[in-house]
């Protein structure tokens, strides 16, 4: 059995540790494999009301591990287009997971460690943390984790600490977007659990619906078409039984029946 990821669930809150601290949680084709399975897996599990990405050891993630590039620098392309086939499809898993997902920044993120932050929904980094799309100092490129990192961090950013490979701290990775709150180390797992408990507090349907909503939504022109598809989204979420519970609870003053109830 593989020790990359330890997977824990408690109170609707599952946890998916990276746990290769000795190689600074950088990721190879098996690490890859088994956080797509664990993000398909949760995925189908509506026990499981969000979901954050954590690590083990003074890194988050440094990237690519050393074997595994070693390997790749003797691939064919045929072999290059199926291994960044596979990265791309983890990403993916994470990024469209049904669930909210928070990125639990515990230390620095190098390289594709910063496609895992910007995949997911939210993220809190401790102020130590730094960050670093390191590729071109590689002769190499963010092509895969860009449709994420940019997003996160806006094209202007992406402008710069793609082409430069500088490094950069936590309060720019905050500045810029890529990071939503920073906080001392000893303030991380309270701050987690912040977000976490009022995740699980909320309409599991109208949470997974607002992720999607705004996947559809971003970064899309304003006309008929957007407009249309946000009324139907409104009208079917009025119209189903969280959306109708949710205002019944409201205007009789009491709690709604989806607040999670830990057996």
């Amino acid at each position: 059995m593989s020790t990359a990821l330890k997977i824990s669930t408690q109170a609707g809150v599952q946890t998916i540790t990276l746990s290769r601290p000795d190689v600074r949680n950088a990721f190879n084709d098996e690490v890859i494999a088994e956080l797509k399975n664990a993000f398909m897996a949760v995925a189908q599990d509506s026990a499981v009301r969000c979901v954050v990405l954590a690590a083990e050891g003074p890194a988050f993630c440094a990237g690519a591990d050393l074997n595994w590039m070693r390997r790749m620098a003797d691939y064919t392309r045929e072999e290059n287009l199926a291994d960044a086939g596979e990265l791309a499809a983890m990403l993916r898993a994470i990024y469209e997971c049904p669930q909210p997902t928070i990125a639990r920044v515990q230390g620095d993120v190098y390289a594709g460690g910063m496609g895992l932050v910007a995949a997911c929904d939210m993220a809190v980094s401790v102020e130590t943390a730094n960050y670093c799309l390191s590729e071109v100092k590689l002769g190499l490129i963010p092509a895969t984790i860009s449709p994420y990192v940019i997003r996160a961090m806006g094209a202007r950013a992406a402008h710069r600490y793609f082409l430069t490979a500088e490094r950069f701290g936590a309060a720019e990775a905050h500045r810029i977007g890529l990071v939503h709150e920073v906080v001392a180390v000893d303030a991380l797992d309270a701050k987690v659990a912040d977000l976490t408990q009022a995740l699980v507090n909320a309409s599991p349907d109208a949470v997974r619906a607002c992720k999607k909503l705004v996947h559809n939504v971003a970064e899309r022109d304003i006309n008929d078409a957007l407009v249309a598809q946000t009324v139907v989204s409104i009208a079917d979420i009025r119209a189903s039984s969280e959306g109708k519970e949710g205002v019944q609870s409201f205007l009789q003053k009491r709690k709604p029946n989806w607040l999670f109830v830990q057996k």
